[in-house]
């Protein structure tokens, strides 16, 4: 697929929000940086919050929040100008969820602890209509072992988090459906997404099937491909960014009856494509993270994103 390049020279890149005024906001891994992209591909700093910036999502008071993992290993690719990320960092203390008012850059953590466990790398996050939030807990690597990780619920204004959903393979991206009648989770490593049916905010059912979580299996792809974040588009359909043999987005369609790849066209291949967001007026563009190589890229999409709920 045709991409246009929209801002280079990130540290690798990760949850991209498309702002009414037509810039961006995009987290970097390495910096621990919150930064607004203009619409001149220029870049600005939001506010630095240290950490990893992993997922960005606007909630109902303006603000932004942010998963921040808490920071990780990195390497520098030189020959190829790459950086990929790496186990759980020496003095690695843990990540949580952050709140950043966009008019002053100042921030605060929202939540670093859910039932006394301090949670390890949140991933991605989205909003319900009801002003909560959905966020995973990704874990972290080390040399001979990697955490659990889970599905939490979280309120804006910082009174109440729950765990969901736990334990689950590596949870990345977090998505809700049109109707938010349910909610679907990428686990990374397996490459598979699940589907929970939403009973209220914060609460799921399960379908035991000798499964611990009890999810609807959406998809899980063969050979190696492995999942990272997510979007929804208008007509249900969960589009993933997909890192891998097939780098770029899989769109998966909502009653898990089928997938297609979609792949960025040279110069635009990168094998970490990590998040895809919707804007423009009518929500047919989508902006695409390639975390490798720090680069932004933009695609006329086929159908028009899911309008978020703020």
């Amino acid at each position: 697929m045709n991409a246009q390049l929209v801002t280079s020279g990130l540290k690798f890149p990760e949850g991209p929000v498309a702002m009414p005024d037509g810039t961006l906001l995009v987290g970097e891994i390495v910096t621990g940086n919150l930064l607004r992209v203009g619409t001149d591909g220029s870049l600005s700093l939001v506010a630095h919050l240290g950490g990893g910036v992993n997922g960005v999502a606007i909630g109902p008071d303006g603000a932004a929040y942010v998963t921040n993992n808490g920071g990780s290993e990195h390497a520098f690719v030189e020959s190829r100008g790459w950086y990929l990320p790496g186990d759980q960092p020496e003095g690695f203390v843990g990540g949580g969820i952050q709140r950043v008012d966009l008019a002053t850059g100042e921030w605060q953590w929202l939540y670093t602890h859910v039932n006394g466990y301090r949670l390890r790398a949140p991933n991605d996050l989205v909003f319900d209509a009801h002003g909560g939030f959905w966020f995973t807990d990704h874990g972290k690597g080390r040399d001979r072992d990697r955490d659990r990780g889970g599905l939490y619920y979280g309120l804006a204004d910082g009174s109440m988090v729950r765990e969901v959903l736990y334990p689950l393979d590596a949870p990345n991206g977090v998505g809700l459906s049109p109707d938010g009648s349910r909610v679907y989770v990428a686990e990374t490593f397996v490459g598979r997404v699940w589907a929970w049916e939403v009973t209220g905010p914060g609460t799921v059912r399960s379908k035991p099937k000798g499964r611990v979580h009890g999810g609807t299996l959406l998809v899980g792809l063969p050979g190696y491909d492995l999942f990272d974040s997510m979007a929804v588009d208008a007509a249900g359909n969960v589009c993933v960014a997909t890192i891998g043999d097939h780098a770029g987005i899989t769109v998966v369609a909502p009653d898990g009856s089928g997938y297609e790849h979609v792949m960025l066209d040279e110069p635009f291949g990168d094998p970490m494509t990590t998040n895809i967001c919707f804007g423009g007026s009518d929500l047919r563009t989508a902006y695409i993270t390639l975390s490798a190589s720090g680069r932004v890229a933009a695609v006329e999409w086929p159908r028009p994103g899911l309008r978020l709920n703020h």
